[in-house]
């Protein structure tokens, strides 16, 4: 069900073209909420079929040219009572989790060497996201709606900056853990 709100939100940051609205996922909103090209489409038809938005009349008539979207007083009014609804936080489902726990019972083998490259990752994100925060959270910027997305930005900094340490003391832990069954080191 959030999907259409993502992209609710978007259209009311800025009127956009479904490719404009994929850019946009790859640069922001999909750092927390992804979605492929194919679903944003799929999704702005069934919004405008349900009244929420509408396509932006075009200039000029021409063959091929991308329409661009605009939220109604409908959509707005959507959005609006979606994020004042209670939602309960979605439970954890992680592979690497459960790939620790199963390793209890048949080994470890590999799985250092992927928790390795998980903390790679991890801190390649975790600069990225403060890499944003410096450029486009500068001191002084503290409107009602940067604070609310900087919000978001700390929560993605926060979970990576859990993760990094999370994955630090797995790997510090590692060398005492058991090896592939039936090993004891």
């Amino acid at each position: 069900m959030s999907l259409p709100h993502a992209i609710l939100t978007a259209l009311l940051e800025k009127p956009s073209s479904g490719l404009e609205l994929t850019r946009r996922f790859d640069r922001s909103i999909g750092y927390f909420w992804s979605a492929t090209h194919q679903q944003i489409y799929r999704e702005l038809g069934k919004l405008e079929d349900a009244g929420l938005i509408r396509a932006l009349p075009a200039a000029q008539p021409a063959r091929g040219q991308k329409k661009a979207y605009e939220v109604l007083p409908a959509g707005r009014a959507e959005l609006a009572r979606w994020t004042a609804a209670a939602h309960d936080p979605k439970p954890l489902r992680d592979a690497m989790l459960l790939r620790l726990r199963a390793a209890a019972v048949v080994g470890t083998e590999g799985i250092e060497a992927d928790l390795r490259r998980h903390l790679e990752l991890h801190e390649a994100q975790l600069a990225e996201y403060e890499e944003i925060e410096r450029r486009d959270f500068p001191p002084g910027r503290d409107g009602a709606e940067d604070r609310l997305r900087h919000l978001v930005l700390r929560a993605g900094i926060d979970l990576e900056t859990f993760w990094t340490r999370w994955l630090r003391h797995a790997l510090t832990d590692f060398p005492e853990l058991p090896g592939p069954a039936g090993d004891t080191r």
